[in-house]
């Protein structure tokens, strides 16, 4: 019996391809931290192109469409351990007097260049609002199960 999919499964993902993926990231506990499944929409990345560590892409090299791999990986490998430099002490007056400033909230600061970066609330004290630039994950070992969709 001959297996008719082998010709278009068969490429394996190397130091150049592009890969769309499914993936769904949980911390070491079983807390679910991301999912390209909720909106149903793979991600698109390029092996190489440097926007994934090198311990990352080795969990990646060789497989194929429809292959699924979970991996863990430690806070360096993923994104990274906190750095002391990326939190802030805000003046409490630089919020509009309406916001709700909450330990745990994640809220956009625009940047000089128009961009906007996430920073996580993690205190107020009196007039001063500690912010956290940090990826929320960073010091975080996680999980991710992976589940290829197409290699090019």
């Amino acid at each position: 019996m001959s297996d008719t999919n082998s010709s278009d499964n068969g490429i394996a993902i190397t130091d150049n391809s592009a890969v769309i993926l499914h993936f769904d990231l949980t911390l070491e506990d079983g807390t679910a931290a991301d999912s390209t499944r909720v909106h149903d929409k793979p991600a698109k990345m390029v092996m190489g192109d440097g926007s994934l560590t090198p311990n990352f892409e080795d969990c990646l090299r060789g497989l194929k469409k429809g292959d699924k791999k979970a991996f863990t990986l430690a806070p360096e490998d993923a994104f990274g351990q906190p750095n002391p430099d990326n939190i802030y002490h805000v003046d409490k007056s630089k919020f509009s007097a309406d916001m709700e400033l909450q330990e745990g909230t994640i809220m956009g600061f625009s940047q000089p260049d128009g961009s906007e970066l996430p920073g996580i609330i993690r205190s107020v004290a009196g007039h001063s609002v500690t912010v956290d630039f940090n990826h929320p994950l960073a010091g975080q070992t996680v999980v991710f199960n992976v589940e290829i969709i197409e290699v090019k």
